[in-house]
């Protein structure tokens, strides 16, 4: 089976921090949690994943891709930042607004915006206004924005780093359950048994450097 997307020899610089991912695979339908102590470049390979930033060397693919246009690619493959921002207005407002841009017809966007919705538990929240919503409902929504466009690959920075600690539990049983809708999901977290709790494999980032995915986490 071929990866969903696949890095090598990426290496990325700024001042004193370098990254480097010497080979890395992820798979269709699977969940990893990348972990690795602050300053490690979690953040920044989720982006480099993402096509925001690019390395100054090295390789990412796609291989189930039929095109190579970065412009492309970057529609099929959603990133949500740790802290999201929501747009003024309602929560169905918020969920539209990228499917307009994209030209998704009316009727598709409520169907789509609907079905999103219910995945994440939030039916019934169309009307809803963003500035009302709870820090988890806040996270369930930028969520929900990010699912709504069918990516292949869901990049999640931190997800539950700003939700209280009693909404944490159901918010990585839904993390548990996105790739039975055919999304693979990558999300970085400081707590290397969360991958646990949710059943992700563990990818670590120790002293700038990604280590080989059957590796220990020391840090």
């Amino acid at each position: 089976m071929d990866p969903v997307v696949s890095l090598q020899q990426v290496v990325f610089s700024r001042g004193d921090f370098r990254l480097s991912v010497d080979d890395l695979e992820l798979f269709r339908g699977g969940v990893y949690a990348l972990t690795g102590a602050n300053g490690a470049g979690k953040s920044t390979l989720l982006r480099i994943m993402a096509l925001l930033i690019d390395p100054h060397r090295g390789v990412i693919q796609f291989p189930g891709s039929t095109t190579r246009d970065p412009d492309l690619l970057r529609k099929n493959v959603t990133y949500v930042e740790q802290s999201p921002y929501l747009f003024q207005g309602t929560v169905s407002d918020n969920l539209a607004f990228g499917l307009k841009l994209r030209g998704v017809a009316r009727a598709e966007q409520e169907r789509r915006i609907r079905l999103t919705l219910s995945i994440v538990g939030l039916e019934g929240f169309g009307q809803r206004k963003a500035k009302e919503l709870s820090s988890g409902e806040t996270q369930r929504v930028a969520l929900a924005r990010a699912l709504v466009f069918k990516p292949d690959i869901l990049l999640l920075d931190e997800p539950t780093a700003n939700i209280d600690v009693n909404s944490r539990p159901a918010f990585e049983r839904l993390l548990a359950r996105l790739p039975k809708y055919g999304v693979t999901v990558v999300f970085s977290t400081h707590d290397r048994f969360q991958a646990q709790r949710v059943g992700a494999e563990l990818l670590c980032i120790q002293n700038g450097r990604m280590q080989g995915q059957d590796s220990l986490c020391l840090f």
